[in-house]
């Protein structure tokens, strides 16, 4: 079956934007890359319905840029400064959340009926941690947890931070939770029991695996390196997965260029499986295909896409392909909606 697949991009060198292209869920070949949409920086996607929303720079200013099914150009909402880091959809509240990593800050938008969107309201991290690249609040993720609340990750002080979220946007901090002091806490995952979360670090190259009872509150129970033991040189975590059967979770290495493969036990612990070369340079974001026969890599400094197929059993990968080019790529995923 023929699916499209998206990536998001850096735009320094020879991207232009939003790319898609093809994937066949029966051989794992990617082909017909093709441009989706002009857009500056758009390092982040998620999609709605009938929208897709990315991080987006107009006019040298940063911020959220919101496209159509036909990735026609709906409005941009920036102000000054650079762009997003980390963008998310809240469907039921028809609200888009972003998280700015060099502002510190978590902006909240509102989508009215003519599918616009503006600014509802915007929260302002404080803090700082002990790893260099923690002098000021860092945020790198906002999205919900399975009880709707919203939780971001802060990279710059440690911390995943819960807020109670009203229909119109506006947000009260009802819990906070600190990773290990200098571990730059980058995106979360729940398993799909909603009972275990885990959190992976990019600075200390770890996962903290967490209990969560609901309403924000989490509670650590293990903590697993994502590197071989003798591996000593750079590393910046980068992107977390977690089979739908709840199973096998996957995080990628940048530095060490790899991805950590993780059997998840029946107590939500994780046992490391396998660490796999990722076939490029800087491998920022993954995905797994739909029936989650194949995992897709994105390398940052190599521009191409590998392809891995994927053991449903064991969880182990099986590099299938490294060829398929796509410029800056940062961020990717799949859409089942089709383009209009």
């Amino acid at each position: 079956m023929m699916e499209t697949i998206y990536f998001g991009t850096y735009t320094k060198r020879q991207s232009q934007g939003i790319y898609r292209a093809d994937f066949d869920t029966k051989d794992g070949s990617l082909s017909k890359l093709q441009l989706a949409a002009k857009e500056t920086n758009p390092t982040y996607l998620a999609f709605s319905d009938s929208n897709c929303y990315s991080a987006g720079s107009c006019n040298g200013m940063g911020g959220m840029a919101n496209f159509d099914s036909r990735f026609q150009l709906i409005n941009h909402v920036v102000e000054e400064g650079p762009a997003l880091c980390y963008v998310a959809v809240d469907k039921g509240r028809r609200l888009v959340y972003g998280a700015n990593y060099h502002k510190g800050e978590v902006l909240i938008y509102k989508q009215n009926n003519q599918e616009q969107l503006t600014l509802a309201n915007k929260i302002h991290h404080h803090g700082s941690g002990p790893h260099k690249n923690q002098a000021s609040p860092h945020p790198h993720f906002a999205d919900l947890t399975p009880d709707n609340y919203l939780v971001t990750c802060d990279l710059g002080t440690d911390s995943v931070t819960t807020y109670a979220v009203t229909d119109s946007g506006q947000a009260e901090k009802i819990a906070n939770y600190q990773a290990a002091p200098g571990a730059g806490s980058r995106h979360l995952a729940f398993h799909p029991d909603g009972k275990t979360a885990y959190l992976v670090c990019e600075l200390n190259a770890s996962v903290e695996v967490l209990n969560y009872s609901g309403q924000g509150k989490f509670e650590k129970q293990q903590t697993i390196s994502t590197l071989p033991a003798d591996y000593k040189d750079f590393n910046a975590c980068g992107a977390i997965r977690i089979t739908k059967d709840g199973r096998f979770l996957y995080v990628s290495n940048r530095g060490h260029d790899s991805i950590a493969v993780f059997a998840i036990l029946p107590d939500g612990r994780l046992e490391n499986r396998q660490i796999i070369s990722s076939a490029g340079q800087t491998p920022r974001d993954f995905c797994l295909s739909p029936n989650e026969d194949y995992l897709i890599a994105v390398h940052q400094d190599s521009d191409n896409a590998a392809v891995f197929r994927r053991d449903s059993k064991t969880g182990l990968l099986v590099e299938k392909s490294r060829d398929f080019t796509v410029p800056e790529a940062v961020c990717v995923l799949f859409n089942d909606w089709k383009e209009k």
